[in-house]
């Protein structure tokens, strides 16, 4: 009887998909917020709007890829300094080392007469032996070399791409409270597409995502729309 070969599929590009959805859910909300907030001022036109608003997703983006960045370096740093610390303990305390290894390999369930040729074989090599600490012990992945620079660039180009959805209406409509409302679909609806698909990436139905994304987005413009509306 033939038998149906077996294919795994597992998603893969989890940070960048993380980038993208941290870049994306600001730049969606924020700018609408504050679209909707000067929408609420009496004296406000379109262009007031655009201007800032284009300003904001300027600001925005930059600063938002500058914490990516910063961030996917810090990672980095912090991976290389516990690695050259394990290198040291290796060094200064490898029988406390080797006990680590087993202590991995006991919670596994085996047995020490099978432990020990296993510890014996992964501490034979010393860059071996360190990957594993790494992994295993301490939990941590060797970074990709050009994690911080993807991060930012993805981050800040989800940003704007977010950012740009809201106020195009104010862009291509000279009544403020019309492009408010188009505002309001088009971004409510950016978001709920938005929340779907992220739904989908991370095991979330994807009509529960999109209404609480959608949900969210439209709290916050609809509260700075309230406070600037009440002030003004």
């Amino acid at each position: 009887m033939p038998l149906t070969p077996h294919l795994e599929k597992h998603f893969r590009a989890s940070a960048t998909i993380r980038d993208m959805v941290i870049g994306m859910s600001d730049g969606l909300t924020v700018p609408f917020a504050l679209a909707a907030g000067l929408t609420g001022v009496a004296n406000s036109s379109t262009t007031i709007v655009v201007t800032a608003g284009l300003a904001e997703v300027a600001a925005g983006a930059i600063a938002m890829g500058l914490g990516g960045y910063l961030a996917a370096r810090t990672d980095a740093e912090h991976y290389a300094s516990e690695r050259r610390r394990e290198y040291a303990e290796i060094v200064e305390l490898p029988d406390h080392e080797r006990e680590e290894v087993a202590d991995v390999f006991r919670g596994y369930g085996l047995s020490e007469e099978h432990i020990g040729p296993v510890v014996a074989a992964i501490s034979g090599q010393s860059d071996r032996w360190v990957d594993f600490m790494m992994r295993f012990e301490l939990g941590l992945e060797a970074p990709d070399a050009g994690r911080a620079r993807s991060s930012a660039f993805t981050i800040g180009l989800s940003y704007i791409v977010g950012g740009l959805i809201p106020l195009v209406p104010y862009m291509v409509l000279s009544s403020l409270s019309t492009a408010l409302w188009a505002s309001i679909a088009v971004t409510l609806a950016a978001l709920f597409v938005f929340g779907a698909v992220k739904g989908s990436f991370t095991g979330l139905k994807p009509l529960r995502g999109g209404w609480q994304t959608a949900l969210i987005g439209g709290l916050a413009a609809a509260a700075a729309f309230t406070i600037a509306r009440a002030v003004g």
